[in-house]
């Protein structure tokens, strides 16, 4: 079975855009319906209190301490029966005043308050369903000084109070329903916008891939243009690898054919044997030499944009080390000059390529001093820092006239300068492959050559 195709960026915002919205627009329509709630009880209570102020201040007592009600209630609806909205009154010596609605209610649940004592209560279960209740405690005072205590009610069935909160809900819900589609759609535009840089990419990639351009556009959002410049320097080390190997197999060719004439033309003349031999054994040790330098320049990295750092003082000290062996008889003395933490930004191979043939070439003409110096320039708004190094030497050096020869580019193998052969080209074959930059000079403090290496780095 195939593994699952992970879902697109867009799917992915989208979904998790999607839920989001849904957990906020439920989050705001949850609390906005908790505070109408709390409102809509809240205005239930001030409606309530009034009715039973009104009702108050309608209510007459007799110098005999009866309690005349108001004749004609505060709202039609406490005269229609069962209409949900009740009016009643308790006094002392079992007085009991109910308005025409609650006629043959039960208010068993109300008791008595003292004079100036109030509550609102529900919703309460009674045999007439859920109600919301207001009560207020008061004394009448009569004209004989006598005080009669009265306690009014007014009730409302749930039934009306929820019904006013279950449109609001529906309301609410509609509207969030519809601001969601709204927002949702929004989204998806917005979206597809932002997402436009990265299909221009992948766009672009195809039309590389198509051979239809070199390159990736350079307009894109600054966030994507480090990806694709390094996009682009990673095809260029790619076309640039493939050219290499293109041309050393055609210098290797070039180069062998010399070799092979003359190896030919030795076999095919009679001659003696012992110089036969000996010229045979040079040109198949000058083909062995041209071949491995070949090979080292196919091998050559080059400059890579995700290359690891490889330190450089540990691999400079094993190669001095192995060059003092073998130039022991020379008793040669090499200094070092690097920079704490300084590190090549490609291949290890490279780098020993690198400086194993400029400190050879070095202890090669030497007399007795070699100085190898590294240095790391950090550059502003630069990740990796520069690297140069030098190499120099206390030998005869190498005269101005000759500086443009040695570093002249496309010489072949068999064709360099006598004494700075194959290795030398090997260095700047490695230069060129990482777009950095050799000079050569003059020893300001041996008097001696000085081979300059300057690597800037991405």
């Amino acid at each position: 079975m195939p593994p699952r195709r992970p879902l697109s960026l867009a799917a992915r915002a989208a979904i998790a855009t999607g839920f989001a919205l849904a957990a906020f627009l439920g989050i705001v329509g949850l609390t906005l319906s908790q505070a109408q709630y709390r409102a809509a009880r809240s205005s239930l209570q001030d409606r309530l209190q009034n009715f039973v102020i009104a009702y108050l201040a309608g209510t007459e007592v007799t110098r005999y301490g009866k309690v005349l009600p108001p004749d004609s209630p505060p709202d039609p609806n406490f005269m229609r029966p069962g209409s949900g909205l009740y009016a009643m009154a308790l006094g002392e010596r079992g007085y009991h005043w109910e308005s025409s609605s609650a006629i043959g209610r039960d208010f068993h649940f109300l008791k008595p308050l003292e004079p100036g004592e109030s509550q609102f209560v529900g919703p309460v279960d009674t045999r007439m369903g859920r109600l919301y209740y207001y009560a207020y405690g008061v004394a009448f005072d009569s004209s004989d000084n006598r005080s009669v205590k009265l306690t009014f009610m007014v009730a409302q069935t749930e039934d009306q109070f929820e019904g006013e909160n279950a449109v609001y809900r529906r309301t609410l819900v509609m509207w969030l329903a519809i601001l969601g589609v709204m927002l949702i759609v929004l989204q998806m535009l917005l979206l597809r916008w932002s997402l436009t840089p990265l299909r221009k990419v992948a766009n672009d990639m195809s039309r590389v891939e198509r051979g239809d351009s070199e390159h990736l556009d350079s307009q894109y959002p600054l966030e994507l243009i480090g990806l694709t410049d390094r996009i682009n320097a990673f095809i260029d080390n790619e076309r640039e690898q493939r050219t290499r190997y293109r041309h050393t197999l055609a210098d290797l060719a070039h180069s062998l054919k010399t070799p092979l004439a003359v190896i030919r033309s030795q076999l095919e003349t009679a001659g003696e044997e012992a110089q036969r031999r000996s010229a045979v054994l040079d040109q198949v040790r000058r083909m062995d030499e041209l071949v491995a330098y070949q090979l080292s320049r196919a091998a050559t990295s080059g400059r890579q944009t995700f290359a690891s750092a490889v330190p450089i003082a540990g691999h400079a000290e094993d190669l001095v080390q192995s060059l003092e062996k073998v130039y022991a008889a020379k008793n040669v003395l090499c200094e070092f000059d690097i920079d704490e933490g300084a590190v090549f930004y490609g291949e290890q191979g490279d780098l020993l390529e690198l400086l194993g043939n400029l400190l050879e070439n070095a202890f090669k003409w030497a007399n007795h001093h070699v100085l190898l110096v590294v240095k790391s320039q950090s550059q502003p708004g630069r990740l990796r820092p520069n690297l140069w190094l030098s190499v120099e030497d206390d030998g005869p050096g190498i005269d101005e006239d000759k500086i443009d020869k040695v570093l002249q580019r496309g010489v072949r193998g068999d064709e360099r300068v006598q004494g700075h052969g194959i290795g030398l080209s090997i260095v700047q074959d490695i230069v060129r492959a990482y777009r950095g930059e050799l000079g050569v000079d003059r020893s300001p403090e041996f008097g001696g050559a000085r081979f300059c290496v300057k690597l800037t780095h991405a």
